[in-house]
């Protein structure tokens, strides 16, 4: 089975499991800045891991949206485009694809730095990390990664290091239902694919506003499950990009991607 049919799975099905995954790693602690790092500047990498990540994606900067960042994705010239996925020892590898919402993201960020300069930014579900890096291209005073996959954790230091930066704060914790941190600006794209998620998002989203005043941006190519969920009525469209051919290809023909500002009209009340 090629990985184009593996991405196919990715993207139609394979993807409860992951939302499985967000929703069993519930009731975790509180998260602060300084004691919420599962990795940062400094800490070494599982060799192994390393090697076999760099044998196994390639670094690009074409076919999507932000060239100016440098990504170690699947690409149709990687051994496992047309391997079995289940030869893919780490579980699916949703992090090394570069999805358009949070293509959206970056290329919002970068065009307009002003929206992160000199803010703490949390950018939820990370995947490859492309968000969280170009919140510290354009000033963001710190940056902390979410990811519950330890493998996308990895992969962030590796794109960290190919476009000169010091990694960032990473945490592999389920933080949706925690305790609302407190970040100027939450960034996520691509996470409104299954809608017990979307429930848990939409809550937890609210009460951080409510409590911390965050201000939050959602990056999404407007699938179903976004476009049809509660949500939708209280999100406000900021900007929408045209998806470079290759992105579209390998979306199933998405044609563009929109970057939402989400302003309940109900967050001052108790959630």
């Amino acid at each position: 089975m090629a990985f184009r049919s593996w991405k196919r799975l990715l993207l139609l099905g394979r993807q409860n499991t992951f939302a499985k995954a967000w929703r069993s790693r519930r009731g975790v602690p509180s998260l602060h800045w300084k004691c919420c790092c599962h990795w940062s500047a400094g800490k070494s990498l599982d060799p192994e891991v390393r090697a076999f990540l760099e044998e196994n994606t390639e670094v690009t900067s074409s076919g999507h949206l932000t060239p100016e960042i440098r990504l170690r994705l699947l690409t149709p010239r990687c051994k496992f485009w047309k391997e079995k996925p289940d030869l893919w020892p780490y579980g699916d590898p949703f992090w090394a694809i570069y999805w358009p919402g949070g293509q959206a993201l970056s290329r919002y960020i970068l065009d307009n730095p002003r929206v992160v300069k000199g803010r703490s930014v949390l950018d939820l579900g990370s995947g490859c990390g492309a968000t969280a890096i170009a919140a510290v291209m354009s000033g963001a005073s710190q940056v902390l990664a979410n990811d519950i996959d330890p493998i996308a954790g990895m992969a962030m230091i590796l794109n960290c290091e190919l476009n000169h930066l010091n990694p960032f704060p990473i945490t592999i914790k389920n933080i949706i239902n925690s305790e609302a941190g407190n970040w100027d600006l939450i960034v996520l794209g691509d996470m409104f694919y299954d809608e017990q998620l979307a429930d848990g998002l939409h809550h937890w989203l609210k009460k951080c506003i409510r409590i911390q005043q965050t201000e939050v941006l959602i990056g999404d190519p407007g699938r179903h499950q976004f476009l049809s969920h509660s949500i939708r009525s209280q999100l406000h469209k900021v900007i929408e990009y045209s998806l470079p051919e290759y992105t579209r290809q390998e979306n199933n023909g998405l044609t563009s991607s929109i970057v939402w500002s989400y302003r309940p009209s109900n967050s001052l009340e108790n959630c």
